[in-house]
This record gives C-alpha cells, sequence and structure tokens, in this order.
C-alpha cells in the first residue's frame, strides 16, 4: 500500500494508519513540482540578490550578522547539522522516529521550505526502507523548532550518524554504502529546513493522541465493568441528567457505559445504597474531560502537522522570502501539557475505583480474595497504581511554563515543548498501566459476584481477558500478571 504525499491534508488517523499497515511513501507530482519551483526560486533569488538572507547566505541565531560566501554555502549547512546534533539521553522509540521521519517529508514537501528534490526523496528512502535515523529525547529547547533531534534525525542524509536497520544499530555510513546511495550534497536553507521544525514535538503528540483515544474508550469499557461488580447504579449515566450539561465528552461517556452495560444482570439488582462514590458516578464527567481535551488536542496537532515550520518561509509566487518564527512550539506545548493534565486525571479516577474494589464493601470480600489474611490478594496491585499515579502527577507540571533563553539572547523566548512531549508519552504509557491494573481487578471481582453476570457483551470480553489472565485463588506473583493485563488492552483496544 502506498500513501502519497500531497497538499491534501493528513489527518492523525491517517499517520496512525500509514505507520501500523507498513505503508509505503511516494511523493505526488503536484509535491515534487511545489518542492522543484521553490528550489528554483530560491537559486535564483541568491544569484540575484546583493542582500543577506537569513539562514541562506548569514550564520545563524546570534551569527545572523554574519554574511556567508557562495563557495561556502553548502559547508555551512552541513556544519549546521553537525553542530546541532547535540540530542542525549535515552533513544526515541523507532514508531516515534518513523512519525517524524512522515511529519518531516509532509512539511518540506508544501513547497515553502527551498530543500533540493532529492534531499525529500531521501527523506522518503528511508521511510519506505525502515532506515530510522537514532534520535534521543533530550535536547530540544521546542524553538527554533526541534533543533538538536532534527539534527540527529537528518545525520544519515549526509553519511553522519547512526542507524536503526534490520533491528541493528549501524553507522549510517554503512548502510547507505550497502543501498547505493551517496550522502546528499545540502545546498543553501537545506540544513535550517532539515533542522529548523516541530516534528519531534508533534510527532510524540501524533504518538501519545493516538493511544489515549484508544485508552479513553477502553476507560469507559473498564469503568462500565468495576462500576457493575461494585454493584453501582445506572441513573447518574442518563441521557436526562447529561444533556442538561452538554458537554459532548460527557454525553459520549455515559452513552458508552450504559452501552456496555445493556443487558447486565447485576446492574439490574435492587440497590440499597441511593449513590456510588464520585469515581463511580462522576465517570462521564471526568471521562468526558479527558475526551474534550482529546478533541482540541488533536485538532491543534493535525493543523501542525499539515504545516511548514521551518524558517525563513519561502513564497515563490509572491516573491517573498520572510523570516518569522513558525518554528516555534508554543501552539502545541500548552495543548500537549494540558492533555498531560487529563490523561493524568483519567488514571487517578482509575486508582480510585481499584480501590473501592478492594475496600471490602459492597459484598466484595478484602483485597478481592476468599481467605484474606492468609492471603494479601489485591492489595498491592493498588500500591502499584497508586505510585504509577504518583509518578505522572508529577510530570504535569507544566514545562511550557517554563523559557531558558538561548543563542546569545537571540533566542530567548522557547516553548520547551520538547520535554512536554515527551512527559506526555510517558504520562499515556502511566495510564495505560493503571487502567490494566483495574482491569485485573474488576475481572477479579466480577468473578466472585457469580452467579450473577454482566452484560454480554463485558461477559465476552471477560472470558477473552482469563485466556491470559486467570482468576486469583490464593496469593501468585504479580507482576507478570500486571503486565500480560496491559499486553490485553494493546491487543484488545479496538473495541
Amino acid at each position: 500500500m502506498i500513501h502519497h504525499i500531497s497538499p491534501a491534508r493528513l489527518t492523525i488517523e491517517r499517520a496512525g494508519e500509514i505507520i501500523d499497515k507498513g505503508m509505503k511513501l511516494a511523493l505526488s507530482a503536484e509535491s515534487e513540482e511545489l518542492i522543484e519551483r521553490c528550489r528554483r526560486f530560491l537559486d535564483e533569488k541568491i544569484a540575484s540578490c546583493d542582500r543577506p538572507i537569513y539562514g541562506i547566505t548569514t550564520g545563524f541565531g546570534s551569527l545572523c550578522n554574519i554574511s556567508i560566501g557562495e563557495d561556502d554555502l553548502t559547508r555551512l549547512q552541513e556544519n549546521l547539522v553537525k553542530s546541532h546534533a547535540c540530542g542525549c539521553g535515552e533513544p526515541v522509540d523507532p514508531e516515534i522516529v518513523k512519525i517524524m521521519l512522515l511529519t518531516k517529508i509532509e512539511s518540506l514537501a508544501f513547497g515553502n521550505s527551498g530543500v533540493q528534490l532529492c534531499t525529500v526523496q531521501r527523506l522518503v528512502d528511508f521511510f519506505n526502507n525502515d532506515i530510522l535515523p537514532v534520535v534521543y529525547r533530550q535536547g530540544s529547547l521546542g524553538a527554533s523548532g526541534d533543533l538538536a533531534p532534527l539534527a540527529n534525525m537528518c545525520l544519515p542524509l549526509i553519511g553522519l550518524g547512526q542507524v536503526r536497520y534490520k533491528g541493528e544499530i549501524r553507522p549510517s555510513a554503512e548502510v547507505l554504502a550497502e543501498m547505493g546511495w551517496a550522502p546528499v550534497r545540502l545546498k543553501s536553507k537545506e540544513g535550517l529546513a532539515l533542522l529548523n521544525g516541530t516534528q519531534f514535538m508533534s510527532s510524540h503528540a501524533v504518538w501519545a493522541i493516538l493511544k489515549a483515544r484508544k485508552l479513553s474508550a477502553l476507560a469507559d469499557k473498564i469503568g462500565a465493568l468495576s462500576l457493575d461488580c461494585f454493584d453501582g447504579r445506572i441513573e447518574p449515566f442518563g441521557d436526562e441528567v447529561n444533556a442538561v450539561r452538554p458537554h459532548p465528552g460527557q454525553l459520549q461517556t455515559a452513552r458508552a457505559v450504559r452501552h456496555w452495560l445493556e443487558g447486565s444482570e447485576l446492574i439490574r439488582q435492587p440497590k440499597k445504597h441511593v449513590q456510588d462514590p464520585y469515581s463511580f458516578r462522576c465517570m462521564p464527567q471526568v471521562h468526558g474531560a479527558v475526551k474534550d481535551a482529546l478533541d482540541y488536542t488533536g485538532r491543534v496537532i493535525e493543523t501542525e502537522i499539515n504545516s511548514p515550520t521551518d524558517n525563513p518561509t519561502i513564497f515563490p509566487e509572491e516573491d517573498i522570502i520572510v523570516s518569522a518564527g513558525n518554528f516555534h512550539g508554543e501552539p502545541i506545548a500548552l495543548p500537549m501539557d494540558y492533555l498531560a493534565i487529563a490523561m493524568t486525571e483519567l488514571s487517578s479516577i482509575s486508582e480510585r475505583r481499584i480501590y473501592k474494589l478492594i475496600s471490602g464493601t459492597r459484598g466484595l470480600p478484602s483485597f478481592l480474595v476468599a481467605n484474606p489474611g492468609v492471603n494479601s490478594g489485591f492489595m498491592i496491585p493498588q500500591y502499584a497504581a497508586a505510585s504509577v499515579v504518583n509518578q505522572s502527577k508529577g510530570l504535569c507540571w507544566p514545562t511550557s511554563c517554563d523559557s531558558i533563553p538561548s543563542s546569545q539572547g537571540q533566542e530567548d523566548h522557547v516553548s520547551m515543548g520538547g520535554n512536554s512531549a515527551t512527559k506526555l508519552c510517558n504520562i499515556v504509557l502511566n495510564t495505560e498501566r493503571v487502567l490494566a491494573i483495574e482491569l485485573f481487578n474488576a475481572a477479579q471481582a466480577l468473578d466472585l459476584r457469580r452467579p450473577l453476570k454482566t452484560s454480554p457483551a463485558l461477559e465476552e470480553w471477560h472470558s477473552e481477558y482469563r485466556r491470559h489472565v486467570p482468576f486469583i485463588v490464593n496469593d501468585e506473583v504479580m507482576s507478570p500478571l500486571i503486565e500480560k493485563s496491559v499486553e490485553f488492552l494493546r491487543e484488545h483496544a479496538d473495541l
């Protein structure tokens, strides 16, 4: 299957489909023409213009007042890539690196960046052959874009740096030689076009949103099972009470919970209690707010991945080259910090439901085992969930609130969006673990409610889960079972 790069809008869902299905990329004729037209315009402008053009015939950052001779323009761009490759820390997940390649190709293909067609085509070659540059999680200030990680990503274009290929990390020069490819000889502006941009931030966001959307839906399903096993009430999920406060996510959550509990024997039982704890009856309000945060963040990120975000921006038809700030990560740093808070709340309310399930109330045994005392049962999985939630809460401090000036003060306000992006991914993974622990608990509670049954849909899901994770009679080592629960959610997230 082939995805054709064109000016048509790339959705987050389509990006996920391209990665999941192992699709290949090809530049459309329209994109090729846009790239070549912009490059021709830039070459002509450099030849005819007698004034400095930032980043094209000058140095970078605070060195913008130093003019560069024509003979040194290629060396200037290659030096830029080498000197800016300052990424550090852990390597970025290969799946996210592949999204970075996709979004960088998309950004350059709008024809506002002045790159050579052969440069973009080589990025396409890397993508199609799963030659993934080694990029590191730390080093971006989120303005001027993601300089350090994008430099590491683009080093292999000129035969430097490392790539992950066929399961091994190797020097890029070796792999280029193996493929019969010569290193790209960068022309004026190209290094800056490759390194400026927000693809490190936005690709982490794409990955996080795709995963968070699945977790948001799973939270409704797992929460519905927990509600049923806790002998909860269905009334707070009715359309009437939620329609009078019609936040879209609230209505969506209430309807999802009702859907999952349709036909349940447990939910139809007469209730002795008049209301449930907030972690159960406020699922529409809390899960719903997370959905609304996801929708907002998704719209912002889709705008970002459909934009050229390097600098200067070139407009051949208008005969304009503008040095501005479209590389600045603030428009996406703020929403990523917002989504990090939202996903932490999703894990926080899940942990509270876990706590209630093991509390020894409403007819469930303490810690969800028949013989507590000799058995600790599900006591410590709740500890683990609480620890994970605490870590996420600590990560919620918005890095977009901070700015540390760089480049001798020329770049005096930065977004820190790179850190917003990586910690968002950490929080999403933490939320997945907590929801897996909730499912672990809820499945145990359901078996303790027998012979009563939950809904047919949840019974089927529970039966599938039991093929991977057993009912706990006496204490067992829990870590592998929690990990199997995480794997189950990943394999059964297509609700």
